[in-house]
């Protein structure tokens, strides 16, 4: 495990706040504007994680937290942001499939708008699935805002290194594995040798072009 470290994936805030408290363990990504290539890519799966607000958007998440949301104005960011946690990133599966993307409704905080409108926005590329183990630091981190670490990407490195010593899991491993098998059967999907899968899963076997 590594002791200290720089990488971040950035998430809506309400999302990391739901996966800190153990509520969740699964993100949806479909890549930023100003990813490379514009398509999601995982090229690192231990991260800190960094917490936006400018995007959140209470229409797209389920009621219990669209009500922990208040819209900001485009560009807004805070002065500093709370680093609380991090995790490793177990498992990465990409869906095309609109009816197992549905079958992770329970497991998540969108809703199914957000759904459907993460598999239209670039219909040929996959929703990336990803299943976080996450840590709570021993103590969080406020760290200042640098003009680096916005704009439409998924993964930044922070200005300066976080110590990740002492971190607690956020659920034991019994508790951890359970869900994973629930979403694993919910998706009906295996983990595979390769981390990082390249192929989308895809129950109707019509790959993207």
């Amino acid at each position: 495990m590594l002791l200290t470290t720089i990488h971040a994936l950035k998430e809506w805030a309400v999302a990391v706040n739901a996966i800190e408290r153990g509520e969740t363990l699964l993100l949806l990504r479909k890549g930023g504007i100003r990813e490379s290539g514009g398509q999601f890519q995982v090229d690192r799966d231990e991260v800190l994680l960094y917490p936006t607000y400018e995007h959140q958007q209470p229409e797209l998440l389920k009621p219990e937290y669209a009500a922990q949301v208040t819209p900001v104005a485009s560009g807004w960011h805070p002065d500093t942001i709370k680093i609380g946690s991090w995790a490793k990133i177990t498992d990465i599966v990409p869906v095309l499939d609109e009816t197992i993307v549905n079958a992770l409704l329970p497991f998540h905080v969108w809703n199914e708008k957000f759904i459907r409108d993460r598999l239209k926005w670039k219909p040929r590329q996959p929703v990336y699935v990803l299943l976080l183990r996450a840590y709570k630091l021993s103590r969080s981190r406020q760290i200042s805002y640098r003009v680096e670490y916005g704009g439409c990407r998924s993964w930044i490195d922070l200005n300066e290194a976080i110590d990740l010593e002492a971190a607690k899991p956020v659920l034991d491993d019994v508790t951890y594995e359970q869900k994973v098998s629930e979403i694993r059967q919910a998706i009906d999907y295996l983990p595979r040798p390769n981390p990082v899968p390249r192929e989308a899963f895809d129950h109707s076997n019509n790959s993207p072009a």
